[in-house]
């Protein structure tokens, strides 16, 4: 008998792998992906599409603001990421998905047709209040250099005091907070504002303690149980123990809500009633096993029957399964389920401080924000960039160390 000729890879029919969003669950989806035994073999091709052309690596975000990171390092460009790679970047705004005839339409190509696709894209800010020019948010590389040119303008001028009021005690707040605090110093009047009893209301009871002590350290008024009813220009109006006070303030930063995206909400699927798509335990959704949803925009229930939390991490683990799930249907083998393994909680608490609480074991101040930072860094998209990231911050330590 002959040998069974193998037919070349170019006469196989091109798979088009398309996936949305540029985020933890996108990128690292890609990158995996392409970094999968066996993939380059496959006549595969992957594109990944983005509004923005870099992607955002949110968890450092605040060091921007005390200049403790530069921007490039949170946030380098996919060219840069995927330039030793075959992955292909379009930078554009998706208008639509069309789940039956497996189309996307894109605001400057048009239709973009795929065989499999992953949605990837997360949440927007929430509803704003309306009528105040010094309100800002804070989620982009764009809010960053907003939030840094408004504090710029306030230290170059004359006040004593200068009056920031982050409204949501969550993560983001909290964080801000402590780096704000520790940027403007002396100068800065800080309120935290919560609705509900209590600040991180879903992290663990030490990292509350810790993130409480952190923010008395650094004076930021916290106020519990609290609404907003109005915004306007250098003041804010709340609601407080049965009172409406008037609290003036130069910068108003509104971390509190996020919400779907209009063409997520309009897809041709299962939702929950906050307009996520609901997946399967494999990510794929429910009647197109074809589409893989990850992070914020999906709605997964674990084993024990809660719905996982919109976090980095999650999105971040599901990126490798997500990965996996599509080069075993690509083979046609047996998908997995995902399987969520909750590491703990990291929180940056000012310049030099952090807390963490892992496995039980819990971690405040500076060797928590090593830590931290460490993990982070080892968490930066491509061996390429974590390696130009750690070149860089040991030249700054160096530097430091020796005073010049």
């Amino acid at each position: 008998m002959g040998r069974k000729q193998e037919i070349p890879p170019e006469y196989h029919p091109i798979t088009k792998i398309c996936i949305i969003g540029g985020g933890f669950g996108g990128l690292y989806t890609a990158l995996y992906l392409h970094n999968t035994w066996g993939f380059k073999k496959q006549n595969c091709q992957i594109i990944l599409i983005d509004q923005q052309d870099h992607i955002v690596f949110t968890p450092l975000l605040y060091e921007v603001i005390t200049g403790e990171l530069d921007s490039w390092e949170i946030a380098p460009s996919f060219q840069e990421l995927l330039k030793n790679t075959s992955i292909q970047f379009y930078q554009d705004k998706v208008e639509n998905v069309d789940l039956k005839t497996q189309q996307i339409r894109l605001e400057n190509r048009g239709n973009l047709t795929y065989n499999y696709l992953v949605m990837a894209v997360g949440c927007t800010n929430g509803k704003l209040p309306i009528g105040a020019e010094n309100l800002l948010t804070f989620r982009t590389l764009a809010d960053t250099k907003n939030l840094e040119q408004k504090l710029q303008v306030l230290e170059n001028s004359c006040p004593e005091k200068i009056r920031v009021t982050i409204v949501g005690g969550g993560p983001s707040g909290v964080e801000l907070a402590g780096k704000i605090g520790d940027r403007l110093g002396k100068r800065g009047e800080i309120r935290l504002i919560e609705r509900g009893k209590e600040i991180l209301k879903n992290f663990t009871p030490a990292t509350r303690k810790n993130a409480r002590r952190a923010l008395d350290k650094r004076n930021v008024l916290i106020s519990l149980q609290t609404s907003v009813n109005a915004i306007e220009n250098n003041q804010i109006i709340i609601w407080q123990a049965g009172e409406t006070a008037i609290i003036p303030t130069d910068i108003i930063l509104w971390t509190a809500g996020t919400q779907i995206r209009d063409w997520v909400k309009n897809l041709d699927c299962s939702h929950n009633s906050k307009g996520q798509v609901i997946s399967q335990s494999t990510l794929q959704l429910v009647d197109y096993p074809e589409v893989f949803a990850l992070g914020d925009m999906t709605e997964v229930i674990d084993p024990s029957g809660k719905q996982l939390p919109a976090t980095a991490q999650v999105a971040y683990q599901q990126a490798s399964c997500a990965a996996k799930n599509i080069w075993a249907s690509i083979n046609k083998k047996r998908l997995r389920p995902f399987r969520y393994l909750h590491l703990g909680e990291m929180i940056t608490l000012g310049v030099n401080t952090a807390a963490i609480s892992s496995f039980g074991i819990s971690l405040s101040g500076s060797l928590a924000a090593v830590v931290r930072l460490g993990v982070y860094i080892q968490r930066l998209p491509t061996l390429s960039h974590k390696f130009a990231v750690i070149c860089h911050r040991l030249k700054v330590w160096v530097r430091n160390l020796l005073g010049k």
